[in-house]
């Protein structure tokens, strides 16, 4: 296995982490429809922390699981900036490892 892969896979782990300690982790699923958004981030019907576990993370398992091409950019970073710009303390985890994320993609290339 590359060991890009690898990297992510850990990544995608500490990211899920980094949600489960904030409490940002939902037991249950939004809608159907809240997660056919076409809107970038889902803005228009999901959290941005819902969107990081039910679509990003979702997706990049599937990725990594079955050998598809990497995105070739990330800027997830910017997003997470902007939605805890008033909490930065509490979401410094979680920016550090979205921030290690967007890097191992831009290494990836």
């Amino acid at each position: 296995m590359d060991d890009r892969i690898a990297a992510l896979a850990d990544q995608l782990l500490l990211i899920e982490r980094e949600l489960r300690v904030q409490g940002w982790w939902d037991d249950v699923a939004p809608s159907a429809e809240a997660l056919s958004s076409v809107e970038p981030f889902s803005v228009d019907t999901l959290d941005f922390h819902q969107w990081l576990q039910w679509i990003f993370l979702t997706r990049m398992k599937q990725i990594l699981e079955h050998n598809l091409p990497l995105p070739n950019a990330s800027g997830i970073l910017e997003m997470a900036e902007m939605v805890y710009a008033e909490r930065p303390l509490e979401s410094l985890g979680l920016r550090t490892a979205l921030k290690k994320f967007d890097q191992l993609i831009v290494d990836a290339r």
